[in-house]
């Protein structure tokens, strides 16, 4: 490369300025340096011109007094080229710089001056090489989220700028916090990476090579032969009192010429040679905050010049973020798995499927990093086969928030179960957030469908109001009383008796799903409600879109970064039980009632045309009748369901709950329940607020 003229004042002219590389991102690769003061000692930096094929031109006083020792290249702070360090001397042998970062270049990538031809100079690195190279790895290792991505952080920032191999062996299994790990310590081999020569068939491009390079080259040097490392075990039990354990107790890097570590690299390889001799590998331990929880092997090959003192300093640095950044990866996953646990198990792992309703639910968290929110969504079978559905939303998105809603959403369940109605439910929940504190608020909504009647109670506690899919198309938002959140305390909630024709599809959400920061809840619901419409639309005024199918498509409407709250989605398709399919009697409390229950229950069989049944059936509501006589005081209430299977119900005014029992054989009593629990496929016993319901389900193909 030839001399550039230069002006009077002793500057390059612009327009004689060469082009400079730079990175994709438009910053050059090599940027002018303001010259330096001249170390104490040292004579002036004289300006020194590159030649072709890498070599530097003697300056004047080479020319008279012979060939010296060339001055030291080194980084320039942008991270691209190869530069001559005023005043450093070496001796020729080969040296590898570390990555200058300054310019924000990734650790791990080297740049050679393209006039090198590729091949690293000799040199004794800078103190401040060194530390921009540690602050280059560090912030490469503190990017990574999880364990494997702090590991391959490390390996890729030390390779092949610092090492031309790493072996990462960490603790199995790891220690999470504080936690006091049990049994001996075991190293398990997470990651082990190294320098792999080029691929003559392989361009630039995948090796990092720049566009703008004016040689075309790759930017990454060909590295020397793969050095012939050894193949490490995949595990290693440090023996307590052994070598490895005192290099491990001394947390401090160690060169593995020293003779402890000499006595610990059998012990952690699994006894296999083939190390580099002398101070070509460190041994560094990873401490965490509380204990070593592995350890770092770093090799150099013969091509590359042995480690240095100032290298034990680099590696403890690598070591301990590394370490402390797995410690934060162990901490944080472990809290991801609990608020995963926690949410899971808040919200029902499936939906039930009552009769003559179908339902699909869907939960999505606020964030992938906050996955526990306060939303949540139920099903809960009632007596005489309705359905109870709520959802509800408690305010805030933290720990704290999912605690409040499991508390809430369990009480839900008992309240239920006790048969109350919606109004009376919400007001127990409101008495009981503010028992949990004076800030516990949530909104809810709660309903109750009824498929014999194909009716439906909704209350609610200020939350947005349902949608309803008709089956010609039309989606209608419920006229429901808003009602005070739960928590405000003083308030009074009402219900309203609604239709839900069969066919009909009834969407229960929470307000994350309508309300967001680009719109107001009221043009949500009215987006939703258009959507749902434009949905039916595709399939028909005569067939209802398929429900999972349908919750897709309302979760769609959400753009990207249209979301800022949980979403909690149920949606309930009605398909009703037909008058024609229901039987319903009152009994009287006699010693008549067992047989006219039997008599009714065989007419309505015929009807129906199962007579196959009537013999088990005769026998089983005779038992269930029976037992409800013996204590009753009030007419008892029989029904029979057809749908799928066969449902009988046998209502009374006792409270008590019948309970199966082995009966001895000189007992009277005691086998009725024994018998339905035999020839019945699912039975069960519902505490109401007026007294019980015994039930039980036959197939109607005549199988148990």
């Amino acid at each position: 490369m030839t001399e550039h003229p230069t002006s009077p004042e002793g500057r390059r002219p612009e327009a004689a300025r060469p082009p400079q590389p730079a990175d994709p991102r438009g910053v050059p690769l090599s940027a002018p340096e303001a010259p330096r003061a001249p170390r104490p000692g040292m004579p002036p930096a004289q300006p020194v011109a590159a030649a072709q094929g890498g070599e530097h031109s003697q300056s004047p006083a080479e020319e008279t007094t012979g060939p010296r020792a060339r001055p030291a290249p080194a980084m320039e702070a942008g991270g691209g080229s190869w530069r001559p360090e005023p005043g450093a001397e070496h001796s020729g042998a080969a040296a590898d710089p570390y990555l200058a970062a300054a310019a924000g270049a990734d650790a791990g990538r080297l740049v050679p001056h393209p006039a090198s031809g590729g091949a690293p100079h000799g040199a004794l690195l800078r103190d401040g090489d060194r530390l921009r190279f540690v602050g280059a790895a560090t912030r490469r290792i503190a990017r990574g989220m999880d364990l494997d991505e702090i590991v391959m952080g490390l390996c890729r920032a030390t390779v092949p700028t610092f090492s031309d191999a790493i072996l990462v062996y960490l603790r199995d299994p790891l220690p999470v916090g504080d936690e006091r790990p049990a049994g001996p310590m075991v190293l398990r081999l997470r990651r082990s990476d190294r320098l792999r020569p080029l691929d003559n068939g392989t361009d630039g491009a995948e090796l990092g090579a720049d566009p703008l390079d004016p040689t075309g080259g790759p930017l990454l040097p060909p590295p020397a032969p793969e050095p012939e490392f050894v193949v490490a075990g995949e595990l290693c039990e440090v023996q307590p009192g052994g070598a490895l354990a005192e290099v491990l107790r001394g947390v401090r890097p160690v060169f593995t010429d020293a003779p402890a570590a000499l006595a610990a690299l059998p012990e952690l390889l699994g006894g296999s040679g083939g190390v580099p001799s002398g101070r070509r590998a460190i041994l560094a331990p990873l401490r965490g905050r509380r204990r070593v929880i592995g350890a770092a092997l770093f090799l150099r090959g013969p091509e590359r010049p042995v480690f240095e003192s100032d290298d034990l300093l680099v590696a403890a640095q690598l070591a301990t973020h590394s370490a402390l950044g797995i410690d934060k990866a162990m901490l944080y996953g472990r809290e991801a798995y609990i608020a995963d646990e926690l949410q899971r198990t808040m919200l029902p792992e499936t939906m039930p499927r009552p009769t003559g309703v179908r339902l699909a639910s869907r939960y999505l968290p606020a964030a992938e990093t906050a996955r526990v929110g306060g939303d949540w969504y139920d099903a809960i079978p009632l007596p005489g086969s309705r359905v109870a559905l709520v959802v509800g939303d408690v305010m805030g998105h933290s720990m704290t928030s999912a605690a409040i809603m499991g508390q809430l959403r369990t009480m839900a369940q008992t309240l239920a179960g006790l048969d109350l109605p919606p109004e009376e439910v919400l007001h127990h929940l409101d008495e009981q957030a503010q028992r949990l504190g004076a800030d516990r608020m949530a909104t809810c909504i709660y309903a109750v469908y009824d498929p014999v009647s194909h009716r439906i109670t909704v209350a609610n506690a200020g939350h947005p109001p349902p949608v309803l899919l008709h089956l010609g198309g039309r989606a209608e938002v419920l006229r429901v009383p808003p009602g005070a959140p739960i928590g405000v305390g003083g308030v009074d909630f009402e219900a309203v008796d609604l239709d839900a024709p069969a066919g009909a599809t009834l969407l229960l959400y929470t307000d994350g799903l309508v309300e967001s920061r680009l719109r107001d809840v009221w043009t949500g619901i009215e987006q939703l409600r258009e959507r749902l419409a434009a949905t039916a639309q595709l399939t028909g005024p005569d067939h209802a879109p398929p429900l999972e199918a349908l919750c897709d498509e309302v979760l769609d409407m959400l753009g990207p970064g249209d979301r800022d709250d949980d979403i909690a989605l149920l949606a309930a398709r009605f398909d009703g039980i037909a008058p024609s399919d229901v039987a319903y009697w009152f009994l009287d409390p006699e010693t008549a009632a067992p047989g006219r229950a039997r008599r009714l229950v065989r007419s309505a069989l015929a009807r129906w045309g199962l007579d196959d049944l009537v013999d088990s059936m005769e026998l089983l509501v005779s038992e269930v009748v029976t037992n409800a006589v013996r204590y009753a005081s009030r007419p008892i209430t029989l029904r029979l369901l057809r749908t799928d299977v066969l449902r009988c119900e046998v209502g009374d005014d006792v409270p008590q709950l019948p309970r199966l029992r082995q009966a001895r054989a000189t007992d009277e009593g005691g086998r009725g329940l024994y018998l339905v629990n035999r020839l019945t496929r699912r039975w069960g016993a519902t505490r109401l607020s007026t007294g019980k319901v015994v039930w039980f389900e036959v197939p109607t193909n005549g199988t148990t």
